[in-house]
């Protein structure tokens, strides 16, 4: 319940335990826990029957009361969970043991993505209190349902989490896993994950930087592959026009994307591995199309742009001015290698057409306090995950402009909110996809933010490994999803009638 908010949780979560769907390897849900499920009253209700042959590590037998359990849990927000945001006002009942009823207010066209929370096994937890549930000790030894099975776990000296042991589990209720140990290892940073990578101590690193693929492509060609996966996310700047009367300018704004050569940035920053974004319906998503208002790379036109709109250097200090006030804003991001050099590329491009870029970095818990969630920052570089059938209300509606909501440029336009709202209703995927068509050609023309690139996940694993095959992912931590077909030898074997 709490996974969401740390990468390494989420993976170890995805393999020890189980959703009601999941996802395979083109990003499609597929059944989990799930049987099958009905979707009734207009999209309002969906019954779930769950699946008879699933247990828990301990040998108890899953039902809907760890269902519903897990989602009290989920709603309870003394529990904290970063999922509640996805199940207000949503009710959940039990049928019988076996099948629950998910009941909703209105109807939800992507409410079935939801469905993919991790249960959990309510004779292990319903005496643990919110104030002691994320430091107890069973979050150290879990139990759960999933193809895996907690072992041990070794630390250091300093007592960090060295490694975490799993066996596959024998009662798996799919086929497999085939795979009967799983280790996971933790080191302190990149260079040491690849270094034991090469020297074969570890056989798969989570992700690994564009700045090092071809350090590891060349040096190991044959022992991995380097899967490039894209995931439905994108990384853009986003105006906060409240705090900045400089970016409430819409011809500072569409000056700045005239003069960002998109091509150069992903080859530069991303080594290449990366897609070009210009709206927040990206490639691959429902609802995605080119046709949208774009400014590509003209440095003549962007300069032009500003002179027009009366932005002027009069004092030849490399700085425009206008009524008195330089062209200058802050920039805030977090120092992440690939979002630390596009904040650079970003400033070298702009002082280039007379605009003052001032970059201000924190760690990500420190800016999200700090700054993300009073809204206290000029121009936020971020990114957004999303699904593959996308619900942008959260991100652009005008009811989210304020925390928990993640409008980050605190974006106001009713006839947005009107199509959102009418879009995330409505349950014909054909229909929903014009209305997300219309959604972007909307905010491509009011630049509200720039959206810059998707950026490829990088994930090697050893050559030896098979039945592995990623295209499509959700998160990250999705590359476990079907972790029960994946092998890593095979062997001719006599058949005995």
């Amino acid at each position: 319940m709490l996974a969401p908010a740390n990468d390494a949780d989420k993976d170890l979560a995805r393999v020890i335990f189980s959703g009601l769907l999941k996802y395979d390897n083109q990003g499609n849900l597929i059944p989990d826990l799930a049987q099958n499920y009905v979707i009734g009253d207009s999209g309002k209700t969906y019954d779930v029957f769950l699946k008879k042959n699933a247990f828990w590590h301990d040998g108890k037998q899953v039902s809907a009361d760890d269902v519903i359990f897990t989602l009290q849990v989920i709603q309870d927000a003394d529990f904290r969970s970063p999922l509640r945001v996805n199940w207000a006002g949503i009710d959940v009942e039990k049928i019988d043991d076996f099948a629950v009823r998910f009941k909703l207010k209105n109807a939800y066209a992507p409410f079935l993505y939801n469905l993919t929370f991790g249960i959990l096994p309510k004779h292990v937890w319903q005496n643990v209190s919110a104030s002691d549930f994320a430091l107890s000790e069973k979050n150290l030894k879990p139990t759960g349902s999933g193809p895996y099975v907690f072992k041990q776990l070794e630390k250091n000296k300093d007592g960090t989490i060295k490694s975490i042991e799993l066996t596959a589990s024998k009662k798996f209720y799919l086929n497999g896993p085939f795979i009967n140990q799983l280790t996971f290892r933790f080191y302190p940073d990149e260079d040491k994950a690849i270094a034991a990578l090469k020297k074969s101590e570890i056989q798969g690193l989570s992700y690994i930087s564009p700045q090092n693929y071809s350090v590891l492509e060349n040096n190991s060609k044959d022992m991995f592959n380097i899967f490039a996966i894209r995931l439905p996310r994108y990384f853009a700047l986003f105006f906060n026009q409240s705090q900045s009367k400089v970016l409430a300018d819409k011809n500072v704004r569409i000056a700045l994307a005239q003069a960002l050569d998109k091509d150069k940035l992903i080859n530069q920053v991303l080594h290449g591995f990366g897609e070009k974004v210009d709206s927040p319906i990206i490639p691959g998503m429902l609802g995605f199309s080119s046709d949208i208002k774009t400014y590509g790379y003209d440095f003549q036109a962007a300069s032009s742009t500003l002179g027009s709109a009366g932005w002027v250097d009069k004092n030849s200090d490399g700085i425009r001015e206008k009524d008195g006030q330089a062209l200058e804003f802050t920039l805030s991001t977090i120092p992440w290698q690939e979002l630390s050099q596009t904040a650079e590329f970003l400033k070298d491009a702009w002082s280039g057409i007379g605009v003052k870029v001032n970059i201000e970095t924190k760690e990500t818990a420190n800016l999200i306090q700090e700054n993300i969630r009073p809204r206290q920052y000029q121009a936020l570089l971020f990114g957004e995950l999303l699904n593959i059938d996308p619900d942008p209300f959260a991100f652009w509606h005008s009811s989210q402009v304020k925390d928990p909501g993640q409008n980050l440029s605190i974006y106001e336009n009713a006839q947005v909110d009107a199509i959102l709202q009418d879009a995330r209703q409505d349950l014909d995927p054909a229909s929903r996809a014009k209305k997300y068509q219309q959604f972007n050609r909307i905010i491509s023309q009011d630049i509200p933010a720039i959206f810059l690139y998707a950026p490829d996940y990088l994930y090697p694993v050893s050559a030896q490994l098979m039945g592995a095959d990623f295209k499509i992912m959700v998160s990250p931590s999705d590359r476990f999803s079907q972790i029960e077909n994946w092998y890593i030898s095979t062997r001719r074997a006599w058949k005995h009638n």
